[in-house]
């Protein structure tokens, strides 16, 4: 029986579904996981030389990073082991992950090929899934020469799902919790849909799903939820990309989920057009126990949202907005402040519309600091101004490099990030103050009077305690 080391090396706070979904896959299968957490467990010499198979879940930037010291630690220790990487980032970075001795690389859906991978623990030949770039293991990094995003259109299979196994975990109070007021609740996560049917084009799902998604069938979906319930969680996150891609398929998955779990709570992600499309269903998320819904605005730039192809505008911005407080919905809008495009003025003219639509405590500080990551095969390199404007490919930041032309804008995104990582116990309004008055100074103008003048305490904005990063 293969022996699988399945590593997390950050996850947003949460317990890993990716470690919890690939353990149930190669349970299945007959292989023997064992589940490391590194946000939250040391991993010890002894478990690298244990494991026939090692694999890293690499769901976002930030954990690839994390990852790539890890990965030279277990070749060293173990240089028998066959080692694996999986998740969105996993096909983006694959030259750099191959370079380290990862052998089987694997995209999107990788439930399946990764217990495939577990059973073949000594085989040489290397693995690739069809949910990857298929052109990670001829053409580097997944670009051509010019920097261009290859031409193709990668299959996403179709995976069994099955019920997470989530026991060699750490239990969800270990995780980020839900702030309400002075209540704290036990977060879980799930995902009752994978992929996007959009293509917005800095979003990384782009280049695995290209448009597609899959539903995960009801009935799994509230298996899994009914498992962390019982573990003590009170909140769950879903994990959706969008969670109105599918809306018959989400309405009918809170409806259950709040006919069996009363007093459960849930947050979800749902695109700004997808809240002014499906208004109607907006009270039915309220009703079925809808603390927050996230969105990614982006900018209030209509160029920018434009360069981006998200599929609204600041309008539009605004009136999602406006439909989710007529709802009862708490909207906590994201955002990419800082660009190739982005003006200090620009960045004035986000903070104003914050205050001004009354979300200043709806928006997490880290929104406010955030630069647009190139990473390879995004749909940015097909700009020629991002062509023209990025550096190659990095394999220490794991993105292309860039520089905006106006110094000034790179030296406030600079000034905003050192303020949010040195105050990260301030509120949301204290930081949103400082914030402010550092964004007009940069342009040379006395600050406007705030309009938000504070009225909803800060207790009345339900918030996960862990700061966002990609």
């Amino acid at each position: 029986m293969s022996k699988v080391l399945l590593i997390s090396t950050y996850d947003l706070g949460r317990q890993p579904f990716g470690l919890a979904s690939a353990a149930a896959a190669l349970h299945a299968a007959g292989a023997s996981p064992v589940c490391v957490d590194l946000s939250r467990d040391q991993l010890s010499d002894a478990t690298i030389l244990d494991a026939d198979v090692v694999a890293f879940f690499l769901p976002m930037h930030t954990a690839t990073r994390l990852a790539l010291p890890v990965i030279d630690r277990v070749r060293t220790l173990n240089p028998g082991a066959t080692l694996c990487a999986y998740g969105l980032y996993a096909p983006l970075n694959a030259a750099i992950l191959r370079e380290r001795g990862v052998t089987a690389i694997i995209g999107g859906e990788f439930e399946d090929d990764l217990a495939a991978a577990g059973l073949k623990a000594c085989a040489t030949d290397d693995v690739d899934n069809a949910a990857g770039l298929t052109a990670c293991a001829t053409a580097g990094n997944g670009s051509d020469q010019t920097g261009v995003a290859p031409a193709f259109r990668p299959a996403v299979p179709r995976v069994q799902f099955r019920i997470p196994l989530r026991d060699s975990l750490p239990p969800p109070e270990r995780y980020a919790s839900l702030q309400w007021g002075d209540e704290r609740r036990v977060v879980g996560y799930t995902e009752a849909s994978r992929g996007c049917k959009h293509r917005c084009r800095h979003c990384p799902i782009v280049p695995v799903y290209d448009g597609r998604f899959r539903i995960v069938p009801a009935d799994l979906v509230l298996a899994d939820v009914r498992q962390q319930v019982a573990a003590g969680v009170r909140h769950l996150t879903f994990g959706d990309p969008d969670f109105f891609n599918g809306p018959r398929h989400a309405v009918d998955v809170v409806r259950r989920l709040a006919a069996e779990f009363h007093g459960l709570s849930y947050d979800v992600t749902i695109k700004v057009e997808h809240l002014i499309d499906h208004a109607d269903l907006l009270p039915v998320l309220q009703a079925t126990g809808c603390a927050f819904v996230t969105s990614a605005v982006e900018s209030v730039d209509d160029e920018v949202l434009l360069k981006l192809e998200k599929g609204h505008t600041a309008a539009g911005f605004e009136r999602a907005a406006e439909l989710c407080r007529g709802a009862g919905l708490v909207m906590a809008p994201t955002f990419v402040p800082f660009t190739p495009w982005t003006t200090a003025e620009g960045f004035c003219t986000l903070l104003e519309t914050i205050d001004r639509l009354r979300l200043v405590d709806h928006v997490a500080p880290i929104q406010l600091a955030i630069r647009l990551l190139i990473p390879e095969g995004s749909r940015l390199l097909e700009l020629d101004e991002i062509r023209a404007l990025v550096k190659p490919f990095d394999g220490r930041s794991l993105t292309h490099p860039w520089v905006h032309t106006d110094p000034a804008v790179d030296a406030l995104q600079q000034s905003v990030s050192s303020l949010v990582g040195r105050r990260l116990n301030a509120s949301r309004r204290e930081m949103f103050e400082e914030i402010w008055s550092l964004a007009h100074a940069a342009v040379g103008r006395t600050p406007a009077p705030r309009l938000d003048p504070g009225i909803l305490p800060r207790a009345a904005v339900p918030y996960l305690n862990e700061p966002w990063y990609c």
